[in-house]
């Protein structure tokens, strides 16, 4: 069970051995998140601010959640735009309209939604759903 985990995880761009071991390991059994958004709030790839009527009304716990998950998309994030021609066009078209350092979180954001659905499912990462 352990290994087939691992196997999927590494279809993901990005996501090599080191980076599919450590976020098989930091999050543990899947099944204790009801979806993809709160395993993307577990991994500290969502934004705590609360606003009301376009006001900042306060933040919420920012430091809420995994730290070790946030690196890992975010190093998985770096490598997809480096090696896959998806993520890249992804990350450019973020990029065209805020800065660098938006556009990677928005890509790790989406790699950790991916990588939810497959560890849940147990299966191989598919680009055109997550990039199409």
């Amino acid at each position: 069970m352990v290994e087939d985990g691992y196997r999927t995880l590494t279809t993901i761009p990005g996501v090599g051995p080191v980076l599919a071991s450590t976020i098989e390991y930091e999050t543990g059994d899947i099944s204790r998140f009801p979806g993809a958004r709160q395993y993307a709030s577990y991994c500290r790839l969502v934004n705590s601010t609360r606003l009301s009527a376009g006001k900042r009304k306060g933040s919420g716990n920012a430091r809420n959640g995994n730290p070790y998950l946030s690196w890992a998309f975010s190093e998985a994030a770096h490598f997809a735009v480096r090696y896959h021609p998806d993520a890249k066009k992804c990350f450019q078209r973020k990029r065209s309209k805020t800065n660098g350092i938006v556009a990677i979180r928005a890509l790790a954001h989406k790699l950790a939604r991916a990588s939810y659905y497959v560890m849940k499912d147990q299966v191989a990462f598919e680009p055109e759903k997550a990039f199409g």
